[in-house]
């Protein structure tokens, strides 16, 4: 039996890996599947001091107070981001990480110094239009390709997301390098993708990696081949 530990993108919750938690769950692992500080159903927890540092707190403090180690932690998008500051945290907990088409910051970087500068315009406008300065909108479903099916429910679910999530720069020690056993998922199945790049960097590092032809929601997408993909992490 494993841990395993999956960590939503941006604007998502715990509610995207319902199908994922299930079926992992079926073949007798232990899964969590938190929600980060001020989105979907701790959206009341909203502010505009919420920022990287915090959703990194919200998992390692969920790992720490279960008492977890050897944990298969897995990062979808901007929870790349949130699983690197985790695992230099906590690298004695972490047995694999899974970066699935997820961000895979550097020490001092955020996740806007690596978007394509006409996507981050284009939320940063959103920010100023209707965001009262400080809260991100959601990028619809659409964009992401989500299958037809349930771009309704996606698009309900989400909600916004502060921008400092996004503007702070992530702080590594190096602790993460200790990590061997590392993945990285890409889906191959929407565009314009700006995680190709960091599948190019993976593959180069040496990491694990693979590519399931769906859309960038692939917990909704394909759920079986994700499910399948991270037992096989391990």
């Amino acid at each position: 039996m494993s841990t395993f530990v999956l960590v939503h993108g941006a604007w998502h919750g715990g509610w995207c890996w319902k199908r994922v938690r299930g079926a992992l769950q079926a073949h007798g692992h232990q899964v969590f599947t938190p929600t980060l500080t001020g989105v979907a159903d701790r959206s009341h927890l909203l502010s505009r001091e919420v920022n990287l540092e915090t959703h990194i707190t919200d998992v390692v403090n969920l790992i720490l107070w279960e008492e977890r180690s050897d944990v298969v932690l897995c990062g979808h998008s901007y929870g790349g981001a949130v699983i690197s500051g985790v695992a230099d945290r906590i690298a004695d907990r972490i047995g694999a990480l899974v970066y699935l088409d997820a961000f895979v910051l550097q020490n001092g970087q955020s996740l806007y110094d690596t978007l394509p500068a006409a996507q981050k315009d284009m939320q940063v406008e959103g920010v100023k239009q209707t965001g009262d300065g400080w809260k991100v909108p959601p990028i619809p479903a659409e964009v992401f390709n989500v299958n037809a099916k349930d771009r309704d429910w996606v698009n309900r679910q989400c909600t916004v997301q502060p921008l400092a999530t996004f503007q702070q720069p992530l702080r590594l020690t190096g602790a993460i390098d200790r990590i061997k056993n590392v993945t990285f998922i890409l889906a191959s199945g929407w565009g314009p993708t700006p995680f190709r790049p960091f599948y190019e960097q993976a593959k180069a590092k040496g990491w694990k990696t693979l590519s399931i032809e769906c859309g960038h929601d692939v917990m909704l997408d394909e759920p079986e081949a994700l499910t399948e993909s991270l037992m096989a992490a391990h």
